[in-house]
């Protein structure tokens, strides 16, 4: 799923065949990749100007294949295919051209994109001469190149005006768009914020699906309610949870209403795809985010002998990064001492673990529950938290007590935000680990004289 910014990854795998015939996947470095198919479908002899512009080319048609995650999304294993008829020309051990090899390593992260977008293109190309199409023509290119033309104004006479080329995109390795993590109610992140947009657009397609009002990153029942009318329009079990085959189901659909893979798409816009939340963590940063990083290491680290625990500062600091390398090496990640996606869906696979062993009823305080509470939710959690208000109210007035119904209406809000507002918390109406986290350390102080939190004293650990 479009999730973030384009980067080029590190490798490609490509399918020898086309896409439902058997076939070998090879796995090979990008440039490599690049260096094969400009080698494959072009000619050294060619003037330069005409080389990069198709290099140009073929880079960002294989980016956009990844982006998109065309292949991916509707259920193979590989990135692109090795065929003209779906993609472009790839010889498997075949040897590159020598100033084609030159020219790849100084442009395999540059990429062509629309104006206002932030997708590489779809740079749709033929040869010119046996086959002609909408896009790019590899023996036009020659030319006007002989005219003149730079490479720039080369892919502008083919693809328009309107065209960028980035430069120097970082390079990363390449993920699966789906972390592992089903989201669900209360679930919160960049993830939910993008299945929001997705089914928003998708919804202009399919008006049967509700618009959701807030796309903020946080799995309402509004969400929920959107995600089963898709699930059932598409034929996927209406569950209202995103699972792997919904994530990719919501890709391959929103992909093709906004027409990303192909020449005349819609675009993706820097404000579709910007984080709500702050996706990579490290030392040095200040934020919620990263309170809510020491909370969960807190918590692990109290039950697991091997995992350093950490105080919840809001501060990423030394010891907040050597206690995030001790997690990483109990749960075999690289120990990068940085919050990347993978580290932080693991960190909340082991905190959750832990919160679903150690129910309220065995600890003076509860643990947060892992999910979001806000004004619509209704459960056990949202009745610990009101008993919870409703004890501080004895001490603060002005943090009204709620009955203790289970549901969260606009009376707990109203409580939920003016103890936000009393400790300094940015005053949401919403508990998330932090809000949850200081409510349940107030209410500790004033009922038992002292802290009684799990990651205080759990009792026992996991050696």
């Amino acid at each position: 799923m479009l999730t973030g910014t384009p980067f080029i990854p590190e490798t490609i795998t490509v399918h020898l065949g086309y896409p439902d015939v058997p076939a070998p996947n090879v796995t090979v470095d990008f440039p490599a990749y690049i260096k094969n198919v400009a080698s494959s479908e072009i000619f050294p002899t060619w003037p330069e100007s005409a080389l990069r512009a198709n290099i140009y080319a073929i880079t960002s048609f294989a980016l956009n294949r990844i982006y998109t995650e065309w292949y991916r999304a509707r259920g193979y294993d590989f990135d692109i295919t090795a065929t003209t008829q779906f993609d472009q020309m790839f010889i498997n051990g075949r040897e590159y051209f020598e100033n084609i090899s030159y020219l790849v390593d100084e442009l395999f992260n540059d990429y062509v994109r629309r104006q206002g977008s932030i997708e590489p293109l779809f740079t749709a190309f033929c040869n010119g001469t046996t086959s002609t199409c909408q896009g790019l023509s590899q023996w036009g290119t020659v030319t006007l190149a002989n005219r003149g033309y730079t490479p720039y104004e080369i892919l502008q006479y083919y693809y328009g005006d309107n065209i960028d080329i980035v430069k120097n995109a970082p390079v990363k390795t390449n993920m699966p768009s789906f972390g592992g993590l089903d989201l669900t109610v209360g679930s919160a992140g960049n993830d939910v914020k993008t299945v929001q947009v997705y089914l928003n657009r998708i919804s202009g397609n399919y008006p049967a699906i509700p618009k959701i009002p807030r796309a903020d990153g946080i799995f309402d029942e509004a969400t929920a309610a959107a995600v089963r009318k898709f699930q059932q329009v598409f034929g996927l079990e209406p569950t209202g949870i995103v699972d792997a085959s919904t994530w990719y189901r919501m890709t391959y659909i929103y992909t093709s209403v906004k027409h990303i893979a192909e020449l005349d798409s819609e675009g993706v816009r820097l404000d579709e795809i910007a984080p709500v939340f702050t996706e990579d963590l490290r030392i040095g940063m200040q934020s919620i985010e990263v309170s809510v990083l020491q909370y969960y290491l807190a918590v692990i680290g109290a039950y697991y002998e091997a995992v350093m625990p950490v105080e919840i500062t809001g501060y990423f600091g030394e010891k907040t990064e050597q206690s995030l390398k001790s997690f990483q090496r109990v749960f075999g990640l690289p120990q990068t001492g940085e919050a990347d996606k993978a580290t932080r869906n693991d960190l909340y696979r082991a905190y959750q673990g832990i919160a679903d062993a150690v129910k309220p009823q065995y600890t003076a305080v509860a643990l947060y529950p892992g999910t979001v509470l806000r004004e619509g939710v209704s459960g056990d959690s949202v009745r610990i938290i009101q008993e919870y208000l409703t004890y501080i109210n004895r001490s603060y007035p002005n943090i009204p007590a709620v009955s203790n119904t289970g549901y969260f209406g606009p009376l707990t809000k109203q409580s939920v935000t003016a103890f936000q507002r009393q400790f300094g918390i940015d005053p949401t109406g919403i508990v998330g680990a932090v809000t949850w986290d200081r409510i349940a350390g107030v209410y500790s102080d004033l009922r038992f004289g002292f802290d009684k939190r799990p990651y205080q004293n759990p009792g026992y650990t996991i050696k």
